[in-house]
């Protein structure tokens, strides 16, 4: 059986890193590449073809919604989650 190849795009080091630590202990996934930034998202997605991208809204230079755009209509076959947090209440 094929791992689920799963890229992550997330501007913050810890949420990437705690991320890739669970996902890595999945025997049916592996994290094929990590973006710290909207353009770099798009290079990597790409280029690594990845089956599922954990993306989130908020990061620099290309943001998570424009990001997402390009890279379906690039690779339309990959299955975007998103996820985000925010420290307000609204």
């Amino acid at each position: 059986m094929d791992k689920i190849k799963v890229m992550l795009a997330e501007d913050h080091v810890v949420v990437r890193e705690g991320t890739r630590e669970l996902i890595q202990h999945e025997d049916d996934m592996e994290v094929v590449g990590e973006a710290g930034d909207g353009e770099e998202a798009v290079t990597l997605a790409i280029r690594t073809k990845p089956d599922v991208i954990i993306m989130d809204v908020n990061m620099p230079k290309l943001n998570g919604i424009e990001a997402t755009k390009q890279i379906k209509a690039k690779t339309p076959s990959v299955a975007i989650l998103v996820l985000t947090a925010y420290d307000n209440d609204q």
